[in-house]
């Protein structure tokens, strides 16, 4: 299978979206903390490999933190159609935004607007 770009990821995985609230004029409650669910088990990954394998990244650890970053995405996909936004989109305003930090020497710096 070819890699997706993230438009189209979000299509298709919008297809699977099934829970409380979908299609409904409210917040996107339930895949934000979805979202926070799935972030954590990402960073648990990383926990248990510092505590259980000398803080390697093991070939099976790797493929796990994989999938979990799968449902991550997903989740940030169905935040993202809930909110009516492009995934696509979100991710070149990212880009934008990184890239004029970065050429304004602030991309180490605190705060959203510098």
């Amino acid at each position: 299978m070819s890699p997706l770009d993230l438009d189209e990821y979000q299509r298709l995985a919008g297809r699977t979206a099934q829970y409380p609230g979908h299609d409904e004029e409210r917040l996107a409650m339930y895949p934000a903390l979805g979202l926070a669910g799935e972030a954590g088990e990402v960073c648990e990954h990383f926990k248990k490999a510092l505590r259980d394998d000398g803080g390697v990244l093991t070939d099976e650890r790797r493929q796990a933190v994989a999938k979990e970053l799968g449902d991550v995405l997903w989740y940030v996909a169905a935040i993202a159609t809930e909110l009516g936004l492009s995934l696509g989109e979100v991710g070149q305003g990212n880009l934008e935004k990184l890239l004029s930090r970065h050429r304004r020497g602030v991309i180490k710096g605190d705060g959203d607007d510098r």
